[in-house]
C-alpha cells in the first residue's frame, strides 16, 4: 500500500511541476494536479476492468 501511495504522490508532484513549467501559474498547476489524481483513480479502475475480461497472457 505505501509504495503505491508513493507511486502516486510521485506521478501527480511530475504532473505538478510540469504543469507549472508549462503555465507559469501554481494555482493552475495545482487545479491540474488535482484533477489528475481523480481521473487516474477512474482510468485505472476502469483499465483493470476491461483487463479482467481480456484472456490475453493467461493459461487456461
Amino acid at each position: 500500500m505505501l509504495k503505491a501511495i508513493s507511486w502516486r504522490t510521485l506521478g501527480t508532484l511530475d504532473t505538478f511541476a510540469i504543469s507549472w513549467f508549462m503555465t507559469g501559474k501554481v494555482w493552475l498547476a495545482s487545479s491540474i494536479a488535482a484533477l489528475e489524481i481523480a481521473t487516474k483513480i477512474v482510468w485505472y479502475y476502469l483499465h483493470e476492468r476491461v483487463w479482467a475480461v481480456i484472456p490475453f497472457g493467461r493459461r487456461v
